[in-house]
């Protein structure tokens, strides 16, 4: 199993309130100096929020939601303080619950 660890708000704050783009941008344009590989991906709705294991944080974050999440936990606690005002975690994954880390459910 691989633990994931997230940072998770509102779609519109994440994507328009904060300046995630350039944050994530950055980071990519490193990793690619570096020939690291990618290990962060943002998700707009995804489903891991919607497990029973966050049932609570599901119900505190507006619809849309969005979340980065990594396997790099630094990287994640660096979005909560500069971030601020999202709600963070973790999970393991493939689970019983959580078959997909990247999974998302579609817009409707």
């Amino acid at each position: 199993m691989t633990k994931y660890h997230f940072v998770a708000a509102s779609e519109k704050f994440l994507t328009e309130e904060e300046p995630l783009e350039e944050i994530l941008k950055e980071r990519r344009r490193n990793y690619s100096e570096n020939n690291k590989e990618i290990d962060f991906w943002l998700l707009i709705n995804p489903s891991f929020i919607k497990s029973d294991q966050f049932s609570d944080l599901n119900k505190k974050i507006p619809s849309p939601s969005a979340a980065v999440i990594s396997t790099d936990k630094k990287f994640i606690t660096f979005l909560k303080l500069r971030l601020e005002f999202v709600a963070h975690g973790e999970f393991e994954c493939p689970s019983a619950e959580i078959e997909d880390a990247l999974a998302t459910d579609s817009l409707t």
